[in-house]
């Protein structure tokens, strides 16, 4: 009796899942980040920063990979990995209020204004080799990856993340 019972009572939570009369915890989106650059002894590009005009990547001695590009809006989960074997990286999440628009820098910093560019996340100062996780809740939009160590941006270290709704 008692094994029918339980079986009852399993079945009948497995129908109400997939009826949708009980819902499971919406799982993360997961984007997986990847820092990289050429090497130490390259010199760094300049001029490459996002919504520049003219702006060839391809010239870029540095960069910011993601995977996927596009995500679902709520909670995403950031696995970013500095594969670089001599810089130090960091990756800073932006919200794009006016996608295409240059962010505000400050050119004797060779820096982006974090502050007034709407920074929503980072993982900050990742050695070589060296992980790091962020965990933030996006609405859907336009955003910016940078590194924003000093030069990096500007020498092309940015990608745009696409979240929908």
């Amino acid at each position: 009796m008692k094994r029918t019972s339980i079986r009852a009572v399993v079945g009948l939570t497995a129908a109400m899942l997939i009826a949708g009369g009980a819902s499971p915890t919406q799982a993360a989106s997961v984007v997986n980040v990847s820092l990289w650059d050429k090497g130490a002894t390259m010199p760094m590009a300049v001029g490459l920063a996002y919504a520049t005009p003219s702006v060839d990547t391809a010239k870029a001695t540095m960069g910011i990979k993601v995977s996927p590009p596009e995500v679902k809006a709520g909670k995403v989960t950031f696995n970013v990995k500095n594969d670089s074997k001599d810089r130090v990286h960091e990756m800073i999440v932006i919200h794009l209020a006016n996608p295409g628009r240059q962010l505000p820098y400050i050119n004797a910093q060779n820096r982006v204004d974090e502050d007034k560019a709407g920074d929503k996340g980072e993982v900050s100062d990742l050695k070589p080799g060296v992980s790091g996780t962020l965990n933030v809740n996006l609405k859907a939009g336009k955003y910016l990856l940078i590194c924003n160590q000093q030069g990096h941006f500007a020498a092309g270290m940015w990608t745009e993340l696409t979240v929908d709704p």
